[in-house]
């Protein structure tokens, strides 16, 4: 048996993203997701989430999209108070560990303090995979005894993985009809495995503020549409 856990990133983002996920899972073979707490969508995600209480939710830390959370974090942020890097990375080695310490707990705190018990934590555009932000991922894994998301070369220390193995191929080009079925074929019996997803309704806010937006609905459409091989158990 493969123990699979199908993730959709940016719950929160907006609302046709929060309404994609949640058909995603209802209907489909989504049964978790990570929010983004500092959106337009959050407050809507939030709700969802309380009337869906079997979808786990998880924390998507960004320091790449949004406004901060946290006050006193000028090394992150433009003087809007947005965060200045893009999922470039630009001005990566100016940012200050302690103040990506401060706005990841923040992010934490707020989810937590809006009624939801964090399922584990990953990132926006994988930055917690940074090697030197590795201290900080250790800080918040332990300190809120959270699992955190498998986008590291070698196991890292002292930090809790979410699954074995992580998967973030079923994406743009690569979405397929018949993804889940060649999936087996990579994993070995036993294994944990985490498979990426950004399943959405395009509504215009994912259309005005992401460059990937449109192929999402096609991701939805695969989602609730798939049915897995009897190989998977679904963490």
């Amino acid at each position: 048996m493969i123990k699979l856990l199908v993730n959709a990133d940016d719950f929160g983002y907006s609302r046709g993203v929060n309404h994609g996920i949640i058909d995603a899972h209802r209907f489909g073979i989504v049964n978790s997701t990570t929010m983004l707490v500092n959106m337009p969508g959050t407050e809507h995600a939030i709700e969802l989430a309380k009337e869906n209480p079997d979808l786990k939710v998880g924390v998507h830390l960004t320091l790449t999209c949004g406004r901060a959370m946290a006050s006193g974090v000028p090394s992150l942020v433009d003087q809007d108070g947005r965060f200045r890097m893009t999922k470039r990375f630009e001005d990566f080695e100016q940012v200050k560990l302690d103040e990506v310490d401060k706005e990841w707990e923040a992010q934490i705190e707020y989810m937590i303090q809006g009624g939801l018990k964090p399922s584990h934590f990953d990132s926006h555009h994988h930055i917690h995979a940074q090697p030197r932000l590795l201290p900080v991922v250790q800080r918040l894994s332990e300190k809120y005894d959270l699992p955190v998301r498998n986008v590291f070369g070698n196991k890292p220390v002292g930090v809790k993985l979410l699954t074995d193995v992580f998967f973030d191929d079923f994406f743009g080009e690569e979405i397929r009809v018949d993804y889940f079925k060649q999936l087996k074929r990579k994993m070995t019996e036993g294994q944990t495995v985490e498979v990426m997803c950004h399943p959405a309704y395009v509504d215009e806010a994912l259309l005005s503020g992401s460059s990937y937006h449109l192929k999402r609905a096609k991701e939805l459409d695969v989602l609730m549409n798939t049915k897995l091989d009897q190989e998977f158990q679904l963490l």
